[in-house]
This record gives C-alpha cells, structure tokens and sequence, in this order.
C-alpha cells in the first residue's frame, strides 16, 4: 500500500526529537520525516497517526491540529523494558470532504490491521470512529467498540454524521459488523432516558463514570473483550483537560484516564486505539497534549504486557470452575498465568460452535456461587439466542 498521502511529522517536532537523550521515546520511535520519508513497517507493533479532520466535531472548532504539540511531549517520555517497535507516520491531512479523510483513515487501518500493527490514531472529530470501525468491513470480522464518553453520542439515523451522532450509524447501517458496543463514563445527565433504555434493550454495556470511580477494575474485562477503543478527551475533566470546547466540570482524572489507556493496551484483542476532540488553541500551558501523551504512553505500555491469552486456546492453562445457578450451569475458567476469567456462554444455535469464552471478574464467579447471573453474562447469552 502506498502512503504517500500522509504528512510528516513537522520539522520542528522531529529536530527536537534529535535533541533528546538517547535512552527517551523520541529516540526509539522512527518517525516520518521530510528528510528519511515513511520508515520500513516490518516487524512494527505499533503505528501513531494524526488526523487533521474536526470539520464534524460539533461544538469543537478547531480540533484536528497541532498534533505537533502530543508528539513533543510523547517523544521526551521514557519508555519502560519495553519490545514493541513504534512507528509515528505523520499525519492524515483534512480530504477535500469529510469522507476522503474517512477513507483515507479506513485504508490505513485496513492495512495495519491486517499486518499485526495497532494504529494509535489522534484527532479531530469523534466522528472519525465511525471511519475506525468501518475498517473492519475489508477485515471480514464482528467487531466490539468501546468509547469512553461523557455521552453515548447517539444521535438518530436520519442525521448527517458527526461527533455527536456517529454511534446510530455504527449500529444501524449495513453492512452491521458490531456484535457488542461498550461505554465507559456516561454521566447520566447528559444521556436521555431513551437513550439509556435503548442501549439497555440491545444489551450493550455502559458503565456510569461513578461506577468506574469506585472501582477502576471492572473496565479490564471490556477492553479484554474490545477490537476498537475511541476515547473522547471531554471524558477527563475541563481542570485536567481544557482543550476541548465541550469540556465538562466531572469526568476523569488524569491518572485515571492514563490507567483506562493501560487497560486498553493490555488487551490481546485490543486492535485499533484512538483519542479524538483535541483542539490546541484552547489548550492551556499544554496541559492536555502532555496528558494525551502520557495516555499514548501507558497503551504503549500495556501492549508491552500483553499476556497472549486471546484468543482462548488450550484450556490446560486454566483451572475450570462449574457454578450451578437457576436452572443453568456457568462454567468459570481462571487463568493459571494471569490470574483473570472468563465465563462460558452457550449459544445452541450456532452449528459451528456451541459456546462463547467472554472475560470477567472474580466478582461475577463470586455472585454466580451466591445465585446472582452476571449482568455481562445474561446480556451475552440474550444476543446470541
């Protein structure tokens, strides 16, 4: 595939690279520059790319520039005992309409996909999550979205795709390649009460940002269970992060957002990462690109530490555990290598495979001895029957 679309990363950012102490990320990653071109993709893990596209992002002129700003600060941080081989391709520049840079983005995640290599993308609008999963029609595969929102950004079918709206289009146009969609952090007063009841009739999963406040824990079996992760930076507090015109007084802290970006990394089946609504010029001090840096910096990290247990192969590796519960059995499989779950679900009418492995907490083997379905369970056994 031929990139020669792409933008390089501004000379500026990569001279100050030159200038950093050997051992920092600036000096790991191989970045795409006027000078050397698009560096060689074999054998890369990991892909950082830029999308200069915030004409959809509602509320949020100007995001979708200045990406220079991230990289800075994400190419003066220290890299951990780190493996993966990191590439920045510079960035996508805005398509004469909105869809060319859709499809620009699409190509590209197409071909890392398919060659074992996680785009961390960076925007511009929300919206361009859509174009993410969109991706996975070339892939041939169901795909599980999970955004960390402050809303669901529904919207209805009937309007023109944006930020605000993107989700009804993931879930209703054809081709319809989602099999489960996650949000992590709504908060409820900005959600109507159809719209909650809505994503519970589908059985999605959303989980309010008090929920996650109180035990950070529980998004690690969502990401264990994630394809594509689209974060929207006004999930994080307007203290923390101001570079969003839509930033809200409650959200996430800092070190907790940082924490969710790791949970993601650590995901085998994690395989798209993307942070969208940055918008520079209300950036202040640079507080929210030195955030979303630090953010890139711990999925980098997580991914360092993915354990290979997706998908599920042999179950020697794991101690099987059988809950009788109401008129079924669930049967709970314990990692011996990392210590994490997973339940079974049936699905009789598949004729090919008859159950279905989904991650979980020792929470829900816990409830399920004490005769409580796991909500994630019965929501998965309900989708597929």
């Amino acid at each position: 595939m031929s990139f020669e679309f792409l933008n390089p990363v501004e000379d500026v950012v990569v001279a100050h690279s030159a200038l950093l102490p050997n051992q920092s990320l600036g000096q790991r990653i191989a970045i795409h520059s006027k000078q050397n071109g698009i560096p060689e993709l074999k054998g890369v893990h990991i892909a950082i790319i830029g999308v200069e596209e915030g004409r959809r992002a509602e509320d949020n002129f100007g995001a979708g520039n200045n990406f220079g700003v991230i990289r800075k600060y994400l190419y003066q941080l220290f890299p951990g005992n780190w493996f993966s081989k990191i590439v920045d391709l510079g960035n996508i520049p805005q398509g004469e309409t909105e869809e060319d840079s859709y499809f620009a983005l699409q190509e590209i995640i197409v071909y890392l996909v398919k060659n074992n290599i996680i785009p961390i993308i960076i925007g511009g609008g929300q919206d361009l999550t859509y174009a993410n999963y969109r991706a996975y029609d070339k892939l041939e595969q169901t795909v599980n979205l999970t955004t960390v929102d402050t809303k669901f950004d529904l919207g209805t079918i009937e309007e023109e795709i944006s930020s605000t709206s993107f989700l009804s289009k993931v879930i209703m146009e054809q081709p319809s390649n989602l099999f489960n969609y996650s949000n992590i952090g709504y908060q409820t007063y900005f959600n109507s009460q159809e719209e909650i009841d809505l994503l519970e009739k589908l059985y999605f999963d959303t989980y309010r940002l008090g929920e996650i406040t109180n035990d950070i824990k529980i998004v690690e079996p969502v990401f264990r269970d994630t394809d594509v992760v689209s974060i929207d930076i006004g999930s994080v507090r307007r203290a923390e992060a101001p570079a969003n015109n839509n930033a809200v007084p409650n959200g996430f802290y800092g070190e907790t957002i940082c924490a969710i970006s790791r949970y993601a990394g650590i995901s085998d089946k994690v395989s798209s990462f993307g942070i969208y609504e940055y918008n520079a010029k209300l950036d202040e001090k640079d507080q929210t690109a030195h955030l979303i840096a630090q953010m890139i910096w711990y999925f980098i990290e997580g991914f360092n530490f993915r354990t290979n247990e997706y998908p599920f192969t042999s179950k020697k590796d794991y101690t099987k555990y059988i809950v009788p519960i109401e008129d079924t059995t669930i049967n709970f499989f314990k990692s011996n290598k990392s210590d994490r779950w997973w339940m079974e679900v049936e699905h009789p009418n598949n004729k090919t495979t008859k159950h279905t492995l989904i991650p979980c907490t020792y929470q829900d083997y816990l409830r399920a001895g004490n005769q409580v379905i796991p909500e994630r369970w019965w929501k998965t056994f309900r989708k597929l029957n």
